[in-house]
């Protein structure tokens, strides 16, 4: 895993680029956007310090589904799909965090679709 420092209004990835890693925030807040199909931005929700964003284009190879900047200074630290794919080989266990907030992630999608 690598460090990446990002300055507020820094957007770490757009929507429809290449997935390639995955993030963890360490310290800062960062919000989350999706395209709409009149052109215009709707948030999807803010992550903070212990977050983690960019994980489905790891499992799923994917390009990104949302836009992710830095709503101020913070720090992220990086991890590479290969890595990812090391980490699920050796220690399968170990991704049941990362399963856990895509299962939430669902779940919220799924009730704010039904009310």
């Amino acid at each position: 895993m690598s460090g990446l420092r990002v300055k507020k209004g820094d957007v770490v990835f757009w929507e429809g680029t290449v997935s390639d890693c995955a993030f963890i925030i360490e310290k800062g807040s960062f919000e989350v956007t999706k395209k709409c199909g009149n052109g215009t931005n709707r948030l999807v929700g803010v992550l903070h310090a212990s977050d983690i964003f960019g994980e489905m284009g790891l499992i799923d190879g994917r390009p990104r589904s949302a836009t992710v900047t830095a709503l101020e200074d913070g720090n992220v630290n990086v991890i590479s799909k290969e890595n990812f794919e090391k980490l699920a080989q050796k220690s399968p266990e170990t991704l049941m965090p990362l399963l856990k907030v895509l299962s939430t992630r669902l779940r919220e999608t799924l009730e704010r679709a039904s009310a």
